[in-house]
């Protein structure tokens, strides 16, 4: 292996990124996953990419979508976190194991998340295994009732997570 390559491998390691739940409905379908792949990418404009794996349900459905949803999720919430991120969607309806509201454009808002937006889709792009998703922060809230609001799940608590589907 080039150095490059085990130099770039040594450094996304050492960051511990946010993970988050993207929640998506269309044409009478819902989804969600786990996803750690995601930042905001401009100011003003707001913007946001979330990244999803091709091989992933909820890319399924939000290629047929107008919005997302992002979740920050409380660390208290490691549940959640396992079950976007160890079921997949092909085989587990993941929306009846949890508790959950119809948001704005149907959007399915998870009740334990800390922090969530809704975001209108303005571009996908093919980043590789993934796709990114540019999203334009359209609505959102807060429900936050963990000690800890600046406490969220980050890529080492859900790290030996098994996928429930590979990317």
């Amino acid at each position: 292996m080039c150095g490059h390559q085990d130099a770039f491998d040594d450094m996304v390691d050492a960051i511990d990124y946010p993970m988050f739940v993207v929640t998506v409905a269309s044409s009478g379908r819902r989804a969600g996953c786990l996803v750690g792949f995601a930042s905001q990418t401009s100011i003003d404009p707001q913007r946001f990419l979330i990244g999803i794996s091709k091989r992933n349900h909820t890319h399924d459905i939000a290629l047929d979508a107008d919005h997302l949803a992002v979740h920050l999720l409380p660390k208290d919430r490691l549940d959640l976190a396992k079950l976007f991120g160890g079921h997949s969607g092909y085989e587990v309806d993941k929306f009846t194991r949890c508790e959950w509201s119809e948001g704005p454009h149907g959007l399915p808002i998870l009740d334990g998340a800390a922090f969530w937006f809704a975001g209108e889709i303005l571009r996908r792009i093919d980043t590789g295994d993934h796709d990114g998703f540019l999203l334009e922060p359209v609505d959102g809230g807060t429900r936050t009732g963990s000690e800890d609001p600046k406490a969220w799940i980050t890529f080492s608590d859900v790290h030996d997570l098994e996928p429930g589907r590979d990317a």
